[in-house]
């Protein structure tokens, strides 16, 4: 079975097409700012690969809390023009005319990572996106965990201390933001990092509150659902220092809380900017159940 997959992202829209986990006839252009061209270019890869290729459905991955039930795209996003009407009636009837699974972005890397990446096998997985904000999956005996209200994983919204949330105080952006106030440069994460690397004694502060609250939010995470294993995505999950200097914030963690028994099994994710896209067509196959 070949699918053409979709990644709608802010500022651009990737597609392909996959045959199992392989993609293939990869690319992008950016996202239109209105629906009408929107819908246009979309139809405009489908045709195209539809007139090359047999294409048994369309596999989409979507910023907001995707309503599986009634094919409303929830929440908000920054699209606002995709969200609170049937889109997916409008997808399978008018723009592609085929099969049509929607699905959350990072439910659909989580699918990714738990059917052909970094927790292949496993049933119990937490998937935590550290991006513009912090998002992320719950995986569940091998399904995505939605939620009553379609906020399953919107980890970003956990309060940290008396006012801050883990969006606010687990990013890089909200460390730039930091940093920034502080010392009135404008410096991004990377520079941050680079200055902190070379002792740079605000750069440092910054970036050790960073690695703390993230430390913070996943030892909470850990120790609420007890998954089989914790993947991180999101630019900064890219580093290869990550994943070290998280473990030493949670022995420093775990000297305060002796009685917790275990350290989180945490690894970065596989398929980086290409999971949302594989993770749409595993979506599909569930939908469709094939």
């Amino acid at each position: 079975m070949s699918l053409l997959t979709f990644d709608i992202g802010g500022t651009s829209i990737k597609y392909a097409k996959i045959d199992n986990s392989n993609l293939s006839e990869k690319g992008a252009f950016p996202t239109p700012k209105n629906l009408d061209n929107f819908y246009l270019a979309l139809k405009r890869v489908a045709d195209d690969f539809k007139a090359k290729f047999e294409i048994n459905g369309v596999a989409v991955s979507s910023p907001g809390a995707v309503n599986k039930k009634n094919g409303v795209i929830e929440g908000a996003s920054a699209l606002p023009f995709i969200h609170n009407f049937d889109i997916h009636k409008v997808f399978e009837e008018e723009i592609f005319r085929l099969p049509v699974s929607i699905e959350n972005d990072a439910n659909c890397a989580a699918l990714a990572e738990v059917n052909f990446g970094a927790a292949k096998g496993l049933s119990d997985v937490l998937f935590v996106v550290l991006g513009t904000g912090v998002g992320g999956s719950i995986v569940m005996d091998g399904h995505v965990h939605h939620g009553k209200h379609l906020f399953g994983g919107e980890f970003g919204y956990m309060l940290m201390n008396e006012t801050d949330s883990f969006s606010t105080l687990g990013t890089t952006v909200g460390m730039a933001e930091r940093y920034n106030k502080r010392t009135g440069k404008n410096l991004d994460a990377f520079g941050i990092f680079e200055l902190a690397a070379k002792g740079h004694v605000i750069a440092e502060e910054e970036k050790q509150i960073f690695l703390f609250n993230v430390a913070k939010g996943i030892f909470n995470l850990a120790y609420s659902f007890d998954p089989e294993k914790i993947v991180i995505g999101g630019g900064v999950s890219q580093a290869d220092w990550l994943i070290p200097e998280l473990q030493k914030e949670f022995k420093k963690i775990m000297t305060h809380i002796d009685i917790a028994p275990f350290m989180p099994d945490i690894v970065t994710c596989k398929f980086k900017n290409e999971a949302n896209l594989i993770g749409a067509a595993v979506d599909f196959m569930e939908t469709f159940n094939k």
